[in-house]
């Protein structure tokens, strides 16, 4: 189930609730082919591709809200320079 999506100019975040028996690298790879599909097809864009890797972080219930609104506010947060660091790693 889709909490929140989000994203800037060289990223997106997604926060999702997912039973324990998803395959989450074969989500992933479905999800980037779909969308690069999609993105492709129907936008003028012709430089679209999904970096080689993807990151998860696993939260709590009750972490939930905070989540969602670090993903709605994404943009500001990078305008300000207030990131959290679990959800912004780059290695």
């Amino acid at each position: 189930m889709l909490l929140e999506i989000g994203g800037i100019e060289n990223h997106v975040h997604l926060a999702l609730k997912v039973p324990p028996t998803l395959n989450i690298a074969k989500f992933i790879g479905q999800l980037k082919g779909m969308s690069s599909y999609e993105i492709k097809r129907s936008s003028p864009c012709t430089h679209f591709a999904w970096q080689v890797g993807y990151g998860i972080v696993s939260f709590s219930e009750k972490d939930r809200w905070a989540i969602v609104k670090y993903i709605r506010n994404q943009k500001e947060h990078h305008d300000k320079n207030k990131l959290l660091s679990d959800l912004e790693k780059i290695e």
